[in-house]
Order: C-alpha cells, then structure tokens, then sequence
C-alpha cells in the first residue's frame, strides 16, 4: 500500500535525519507518494536553504493528482466541529481527503491525522 507522507515528518527527516528507519523504508521499498500541497509546503523551504539535489529527488516521487471535493472538505470540518475536534486546517482535510481517493495510508507526525482517523476514516500508517 501506497503511503502520504505528510510535511512534518518531512521537515523532520531533513533536519536530524536521525530515528527514521521507518521513512528509509518507505522510500527503499518504493512506497512514498506524495502531492502538490505537501511540495508547495516544503520546497519554498528548501530552495532557500539551496537544497537543489533534495528538491529533485522529492520531485521524482510519485504524486498523486488532487481532486478536491469541496462539499466533501466543509462535510469533513463539520464532523470534527461536532466531534470537538476544532483548529484542523483545510490542508489537512485536503490531505486527509486526497489520501482516500487514492486508498493510501498517511504517515504524519502531526497528531491532527490520528484525531482525524475515526473522524472521517483514514488509514494511518503505523
């Protein structure tokens, strides 16, 4: 199964690159993917800190198109509002939705993604 990986577990790895033996697999086994919103979130990062080599690489993953469904996104916010769930943002939603268009897992280190598992039924990568 295909695995979202979310920008913070991103901008982790490229700061320590330490404890990650999880993402190393990930990547060795060929099952990262990832989308327009998680690049337009770390590559401005990145290109400021010249890291041309890094910003290629991410771009050689697969990417998965985004279709966003709007009705489906204010749907999504409102189950967490009625869960208690407040301060997700759109992008989570849009990641959370575009992860299970394409039947994938998410990894995060954001703990939104686990509150929003039994919200709204996405797959987290464990």
């Amino acid at each position: 199964m295909s695995v979202l990986v979310d920008t913070s577990v991103w901008i982790e790895y490229f700061r320590s690159g330490n404890n990650f033996e999880k993402l190393d697999f990930l990547i060795d086994e060929n099952l990262v993917v990832t989308n327009d919103l998680i690049l337009a979130e770390l590559i401005p990062f990145l290109k400021i800190g010249n890291q041309r080599k890094i910003i290629k690489l991410l771009h050689n993953i697969n990417k998965l198109n985004i279709s966003i469904d709007w009705g489906q996104i204010a749907h999504y916010q409102y189950k967490c509002l009625k869960s208690g769930l407040n301060g997700v943002g759109i992008p989570d939603l849009i990641i959370a939705q575009n992860s299970k268009q394409n039947h994938c897992e998410i990894y995060s280190l954001d703990n939104h993604f686990n509150l929003l598992k039994d919200i709204i039924k996405i797959k987290i990568s464990e």
